[in-house]
């Protein structure tokens, strides 16, 4: 990724409020990249958006609604932006099943939206739309999915972002098509994380969030898939994928125009239960974990990506492992216990990476 790239680009980020959102804007700003973001206010209390001060790392921030079009398309053409992250999502299986019709409207119509908004526009040239790994047909295969596997998702949040990416394709297709670059000038890709972990994520029903939240009050870990497999890695990881995506875009237009994989390497794919054993070992002071017996809604049980794509045509690759990604949301976790300076030492975790993702290069 070239650093160099993004000073002075105007980025519009759907989303910027959440966690993975601030992340991102924190590392663009870092970068002198000129951020606008759109977002409903912070979904959670406390949050890494104002944990941090990301309103005043960036130009603007839009308190709106994704399902406001003419909000969206006004701030979207205010912005002038070159480049458009989406993340903007009802990103939560649980309260999927608990307000189907929200997550649909919010995560469907919500990415039709800002695609409209993108068709609409003049200056926009790369559009990066996150959606997830769950928005795979899974069938627990022992195996990774690669990017050509059939779409599908078995609960309301999963399925409804395999649905965007039918919608992102068939923007494409109709309104951003490669053979038309020449005239459209705009590239657009999706991208498929596994579940990001880090500092600052404080969302309901979420293992490291559940964990974190029980370790700060001294209380034991309640677990409800133990055996569940999932990729698990630091949210560092994929948002530099995005990033990478993003200028390829921008270089080399529609060449890049596609579904790509962000997820860890096979053996970073570990149970629930191995990864609240080392987040325990990792906090220390006597923490403990239970397993909770009761029912539950449906979750897959067995999940993983196939990035070869992204390592070979991107030359990305992960580069922390699943130990290091959970020392590194310790680290942040008592920083925040300790009243630090959050933004300063969410750059610094970056640096880090960055780092050590230059030596390799």
């Amino acid at each position: 990724m070239d650093k160099d790239f993004w000073r002075d680009k105007k980025v519009f980020v759907t989303g910027h409020t959440g966690f993975k959102g601030s992340w991102l804007c924190l590392w663009l700003a870092s970068m002198g990249a000129r951020v606008t973001g759109y977002a409903l206010a912070p979904p959670t209390n406390p949050s890494m958006f104002v944990l941090c001060g990301v309103d005043e790392k960036i130009e603007r921030s839009v308190v709106a609604d994704l399902r406001d079009r003419e909000s969206l398309a006004e701030a979207l053409g205010a912005s002038s932006a070159d480049i458009v992250f989406h993340l903007a999502a009802q990103p939560l299986v649980r309260e999927s099943y608990k307000d189907p019709v929200g997550t649909y409207d919010v995560n469907v119509m919500g990415t039709v939206n800002l695609l409209e908004a993108v068709r609409l526009s003049r200056g926009v040239r790369a559009v990066v739309l996150i959606t997830t790994d769950k928005c795979y047909e899974n069938h627990e295969w022992v195996w990774g999915y690669r990017e050509n596997e059939p779409l599908g998702g078995y609960d309301p949040y999963s399925n409804s972002k395999a649905c965007c990416e039918l919608v992102a394709s068939s923007y494409r297709d109709s309104f951003f098509n490669a053979k038309e670059y020449a005239r459209h000038r705009v590239a657009l890709a999706t991208v498929r994380a596994g579940n990001v972990i880090g500092g600052g994520d404080w969302a309901d029903d979420r293992l490291v969030p559940d964990c974190v939240r029980s370790f700060l009050r001294g209380e034991t870990v309640v677990l409800r898939y133990p055996r569940a497999i999932r990729p698990w890695q630091h949210v560092i990881e994929p948002l530099a994928g995005y990033l990478e995506i993003a200028q390829r875009l921008h270089h080399d237009g529609s060449l890049f125009a596609e579904a790509w994989n962000f997820g860890p390497n096979d053996d970073d794919a570990k149970p629930v239960e191995w990864i609240v054993k080392r987040m325990c070992a990792s906090w220390g002071d006597g923490a403990t974990y239970a397993i909770d017996t009761g029912a539950h809604p449906h979750e897959a049980s067995y999940l993983k990506l196939d990035c070869s794509k992204a390592k070979t045509r991107l030359g990305w690759r992960p580069r922390w492992s699943i130990g290091r990604a959970i020392d590194a949301v310790i680290e942040w976790t008592r920083e925040y216990q300790r009243g630090g300076d959050l933004s300063r030492f969410t750059i610094s975790q970056i640096e880090e990476y960055s780092l050590a993702a230059k030596e390799e290069w």
